[in-house]
């Protein structure tokens, strides 16, 4: 962990604010003398360390808060699993279920109070959502705005329709500019995502003042992590994509090394869906910007792995991986609340594929997003699809579709970083479709709500498919907690033994585990035999061929 102090912020704060940065950097100076002094933080990550996703509500039980719901769910049935939750936005908000926020400092009446955030910060490490790319049009802030007060007079961006603005990078095909009715007439307001999502001013100092006071709050609430949603998009330029600019970097490492500062051990993670180089961007040098990034190739090119029974490109891919500089690691996931975002693929995937991975979607009863180019023509987005669904084919058993989702999460427990499943991946649910026709939003299809009585039969009942999915996972996630060859730092090869096969090697120079996973249905010869003892099975294996889908990890 690198120690900050005020002085290293300076150059960023004179490229943000070429004429004040001396008065930002006064201003910060007593944000940090006046921070409230949380625990130090654990800060390196290891083999120990995996995170479960899930929203505040997404196991619920009547008359009890959803916060304490899921707290015991945790401690029933994802504690020997899962080290961490990434609590997907618990604050006030009114749409795009919790992105829309009205209020940063309050957690929703609905799913409990800060005080269940506490709770469930002592049982476990915690990642909140800092959503500071745009605030709700119902928010304090932006009511203010349209009321003409002072107070907060150039937190949001005022466009001038008449300009050019196609270069700008648009993730939803909806315009980019709305207009509002305010104390001072009609004002055209920059709207990246949605109408009600109001995009904050980062040009304005008083804006990053206030979010860090933010992010320092969630730090002292026990908040280990902290993912910085849509933070590409933070700084806008007219006449460029308003994308990755040099300032966006620049106010992420101020954030970065103040938090440094004030909460050591806190992790950054940067939230940035775009194709796989861009990414790596946010890791800075290691120790100055995103503790983590996403690795958003992976559940596309997972899913095509699966889905060919051809590893050629995800080997190839994973070999051309730099290790993560210093301090920072990936972040891998294969689902999420979101859908399976496509413009990471570009590059890696054709079109062919690309169309082919659309079509399964559509075959599974999920749904494609498109995103608008600026130049009349959309692209895809991403896959709205139950995760579960997507690597399913309705021509296989249900045994059959269980193995392929089993040798999806060996893939992503094995690789170097930090890795996180989504409750509905762990916990083998399929899409909710009725939550898609009743509003309409897609992504809604893998955000059901699970009563948590009915939930808990079916993970102790072995007849069900809940019960399969669960303990498999649960038993990989244990295994990879148990052994150090695991941790994010230690080594990692991929071997291009068949494409039948993805092999992923994690060594030192004194031991190593061999994670092989067959991704195909049909029985696999080895190029020689392999002995050692694996970590799944618990068994001295000497291992010549690999049956459909079987997974070893061998020490």
């Amino acid at each position: 962990m690198r120690a900050h102090s005020l002085e290293d912020i300076y150059p960023q704060l004179k490229l943000v604010y070429p004429g004040s940065w001396d008065a930002v950097a006064a201003q910060l100076k007593d944000t940090i003398a006046n921070a409230a002094q949380p625990k130090i933080l654990p800060g390196q990550l290891d083999q120990t360390d995996i995170m479960l996703i899930t929203y505040g509500d997404s196991v619920q039980q009547k008359d009890y808060a959803p916060l304490k719901v899921l707290n015991i769910f945790y401690s029933q049935f994802a504690s020997e699993s899962f080290s961490a939750i990434h609590l997907l936005p618990f604050f006030p908000w009114t749409t795009d279920d919790g992105f829309s926020i009205v209020n940063y400092n309050q957690v929703d009446p609905g799913l409990g109070d800060w005080n269940h955030i506490e709770r469930l910060a002592q049982n476990c490490d915690l990642m909140f959502d800092a959503v500071v790319n745009h605030i709700s049009k119902s928010s304090s802030w932006f009511q203010k705005f349209i009321s003409g007060s002072e107070e907060v007079s150039n937190h949001f961006i005022v466009a001038d329709p008449s300009k050019n603005y196609t270069s700008v990078v648009r993730p939803r095909n909806l315009p980019l500019l709305t207009e509002f009715d305010t104390s001072q007439g009609k004002k055209h307001i920059w709207t990246t995502f949605s109408d009600d999502q109001i995009d904050l001013n980062f040009a304005e100092p008083k804006v990053l003042i206030a979010i860090i006071d933010i992010l320092i709050e969630y730090a002292s609430f026990g908040s280990r992590f902290i993912r910085l949603d849509a933070i590409g998009f933070i700084w806008k330029e007219l006449g460029t994509s308003c994308m990755h600019l040099p300032e966006t970097h620049a106010l992420i490492q101020v954030m970065r090394k103040v938090l440094d500062i004030v909460v050591p051990g806190t992790l950054l993670i940067t939230e940035t869906n775009v194709p796989h180089l861009e990414n790596l961007s946010y890791f800075g040098d290691g120790t100055n910007e995103a503790s983590l990034i996403y690795q958003f190739p992976l559940p596309p090119l997972v899913l095509h792995t699966l889905l060919t029974g051809d590893s050629s490109v995800i080997t190839k891919w994973a070999n051309q991986l730099d290790a993560p500089p210093g301090e920072s690691t990936f972040f891998n996931f294969l689902s999420s609340h979101d859908g399976i975002g496509m413009r990471p693929a570009t590059g890696l995937l054709g079109k062919e594929d690309i169309a082919r991975l659309q079509k399964h979607t559509h075959v599974q009863n999920g749904y494609v997003s498109f995103k608008d180019n600026g130049d009349g023509t959309q692209s895809p987005y991403e896959l709205n699809i139950n995760f579960f669904d997507a690597i399913s084919d309705s021509a296989l058993n249900d045994a059959t579709n269980q193995r392929r989702m089993f040798a999806a999460h060996a893939i992503l427990l094995a690789l170097q970083g930090l890795p996180a499943v989504y409750i509905h991946s762990f916990l083998g649910s399929h899409g909710d479709k009725n939550a898609v026709k009743d509003s309409g939003i897609f992504r809604r299809i893998n955000r059901a709500k699970l009563d948590f009585v009915r939930l808990s039969e079916q993970l102790i009942d072995p007849e069900t498919e809940r019960y399969a999915i669960y303990t498999r996972i649960s038993d990989m996630a244990k295994a990879r907690r148990e052994e150090v060859l695991f941790s994010p730092k230690v080594a990692q090869r991929v071997l291009s033994w068949s494409k039948k096969l993805m092999v992923i090697e994690r060594y030192t120079e004194q031991r190593r585990v061999l994670c092989v996973t067959n991704i195909s249905n049909e029985m696999v010869s080895l190029p020689k035999p392999i002995e050692g003892f694996d970590l799944l099975s618990k068994q001295n294996l000497l291992l010549t061929a690999v049956t459909p889908y079987q997974i070893v990890w061998l020490v």
